[in-house]
């Protein structure tokens, strides 16, 4: 069992019982899965840039991504309906608790000028995004063999039903979000 899991069960969902006042462990919010996802709009002049973002997402996260496909045309882009213009990956259970474990650990201490995750990134349904910039910031990924730095945005979804609940289970996942204080 992945080490983030195990948190969960022995020291997070017992915390959130406690702080939230829940009568059964089924109440206790979870992660449910975590999405990232790499919109390529130069994908339309350049097909091989899909193929270096395919390989790069699935090296960070080691399960092969889904090519997204445009639903209208858009004259002005030069886009039609059905062209591949981005990635996207859904991780769940162990490779979804070991994405995040390298993510909170490894990647986002990387970051520079690095002060803590946004305070303000909930939808108000409990799930969190995350917009990163550079994909070097992943171990995995090999800094000389990279053509172009792509962002991308990780959206974890939890199982809670206020912002609040998602925050306090994140937060002790290890999630560090910015100190309150100065702006935000």
């Amino acid at each position: 069992m992945n080490r983030l899991n195990e948190k969960y069960l022995k020291e997070v969902s017992p915390s959130l019982m406690k702080k939230f006042d829940y009568k059964s462990v089924m109440e206790v919010p979870k992660v449910e899965k975590i999405v990232i996802n790499i919109g390529l709009g130069e994908a339309v002049a350049n097909p091989k840039v899909m193929e270096d973002a395919v390989a790069e997402l699935t090296q960070i996260t080691g399960q092969k991504p889904v090519v997204t496909k445009a639903k209208k045309s858009i004259a002005n882009y030069k886009l039609r309906a059905g062209m591949p213009i981005g990635c996207k990956v859904t991780l769940r259970g162990e490779k979804m608790y070991d994405f995040l474990y390298k993510l909170v650990n490894l990647s986002l201490p990387r970051v520079r000028d690095f002060r803590g995750v946004s305070n303000s990134a909930f939808d108000g349904r409990g799930n969190y995004t995350l917009g990163i910039k550079e994909q070097i910031i992943f171990p995995e990924i090999n800094y000389d063999k990279v053509s172009k730095l792509r962002g991308m945005d990780i959206i974890i979804v939890t199982t809670a039903n206020t912002n609040d609940e998602a925050k306090a289970l994140l937060e002790e996942l290890g999630m560090p979000f910015r100190k309150q204080g100065g702006q935000n």
